[in-house]
Order: C-alpha cells, then sequence, then structure tokens
C-alpha cells in the first residue's frame, strides 16, 4: 500500500482524478488476487480436494478488469483535439503490476518500479510539451481534418473558442 500510495499522492499533487486512495485500493486489490489463489488452494487441501491453480489466469483476470477501472478516467474532448486521463489510467494499471508484485513477496521489482513511474511523473513533465502545444514536438496544430467552421476558422478554434468566450 504504502509503494501505490506514493503513485497516488504524486497524481494528487498534480490535481488528478484517481489520487492516494484509489491507488492504494488498486495495488491492496492486486496484491489480494494474488494470494488469493494460495489460500483456495490452502484450504482444500485437508479435504483432499485437488485444485488446480494457473497464475496466469490470474494474472488476466486482474488486467482485464483493472483496465475497466483505467478506461473510466480516460476523457476525449468534444472537438476530439484533446485527451485527459491517459497518464492517470497508465499509472492506475501500473499500480496493479506493483501489487501483483508485492503478492507474490517480491520487492525490489515494484519498489524499483514505483521509483521509477515517480520519476516519470514528476520529471517527464518539463521536457513534454504544453498543453496547448497540442503534444507535437514540430510545432504544427492538431490536425482538424481539414475541417472549417462557417467563418473560417478550423473547427478546434471554434471550439476553444466557444469554449472559452471572454479569451477572444
Amino acid at each position: 500500500m504504502v509503494l501505490t500510495g506514493l503513485l497516488g499522492w504524486e497524481r494528487n499533487r498534480s490535481g488528478k482524478s484517481a489520487g492516494i486512495r484509489t491507488h492504494m485500493i488498486v495495488g491492496m486489490g492486486a496484491c489480494f488476487f494474488m494470494l488469493l489463489p494460495e489460500l483456495i488452494i490452502e484450504h482444500y487441501k485437508p479435504i483432499g480436494q485437488p485444485v488446480q491453480f494457473d497464475p496466469i489466469r490470474v494474472i488476466q483476470a486482474v488486467v482485464a478488469g483493472i483496465s475497466f477501472v483505467g478506461a473510466g478516467t480516460i476523457f476525449v474532448s468534444k472537438d476530439k483535439d484533446h485527451v485527459r486521463g491517459l497518464t492517470t489510467a497508465a499509472s492506475i494499471w501500473t499500480c496493479t503490476a506493483v501489487g501483483m508484485c508485492v503478492g507474490l513477496g517480491r520487492f525490489v521489482l515494484p519498489i524499483g518500479a514505483t521509483l521509477l513511474l515517480l520519476i516519470v511523473l514528476r520529471l517527464v513533465r518539463y521536457i513534454e510539451p504544453e498543453e496547448g502545444e497540442g503534444r507535437r514536438f514540430d510545432g504544427a496544430q492538431p490536425n482538424t481534418g481539414g475541417q472549417e467552421s462557417h467563418d473560417g476558422e478550423s473547427v478546434g478554434q471554434s471550439a476553444r473558442r466557444r469554449a472559452n468566450p471572454g479569451a477572444s
């Protein structure tokens, strides 16, 4: 919970919707899902019932489930030239892997992954283009499909003007 809590703390400090509690719960849940099959096997051992365990299926199920949670954090603007929440979704997804590693009793890998993710979340933003630059490095504006509004401006420019009427 400490490792994924650190990642949630960073997202919370960045003003993102999925913060400390969400990331801690995701990591804790992933850890539990990795431990649960072992507990089930131990439970049925005295009864003499053979129980098979496929850890790859557990990993697949947890990743598929958490993908729905991550998808819920992603939003696309109406004019489709801006996507929000991808980084938060990716950090939630990574918290799942951190929790699974801890659930397997491995600690070096999740600690290293947490530190690397904190570096990515905190430091890489300084070399990334600003939000208004359309996330492109060549200085060109985002592609609006060549569509123009009635007064000659692009659809994206028109949508931004409508969203911020006082900014003109």
